[in-house]
């Protein structure tokens, strides 16, 4: 089983930046995507952006395009989300997923999930 573990949330100013990581274990020659979701209080789980594990196809939320970044290192086993110009918006647990034939928007469509990180943006 694919294990993932997040790390790098934290509390941090509008207009600042935070890079979170992402810890892949197990069978990850068999892990094709992996995605970034995130959960605001009161709110459902929402897409952030996906990544295959080639790197060669990339996809982002309409809210997120231009100031986050996914990216993985394939010696490390980790993916990584570069995320600029943060808005208190953003201001959510953010959740690592993976699996192994879907790529896509679609949370249900992840079978492996991380704990999550906190991630707070002040304004």
């Amino acid at each position: 089983q694919g294990q993932l573990e997040e790390s790098g949330g934290g509390l941090v100013q509008a207009g600042g930046s935070l890079k979170l990581s992402c810890a892949v274990s197990g069978p990850t020659s068999r892990i094709f995507a992996l995605a970034w979701f995130r959960q605001a209080p009161g709110k459902e789980r929402e897409f952030v952006a996906a990544i295959n594990w080639s790197g060669r196809d990339t996809d982002y939320a309409d809210s997120v395009k231009g100031r986050f970044t996914i990216s993985r290192d394939d010696a490390k086993s980790t993916v990584y989300l570069q995320m600029n110009s943060l808005k208190p918006e953003d201001t959510a647990v953010y959740y690592c997923a993976a699996d192994r034939g879907y790529f896509g928007r679609n949370k249900s469509g992840y079978s492996y999930w991380g704990q999550g990180t906190q991630v707070t943006v002040s304004s």
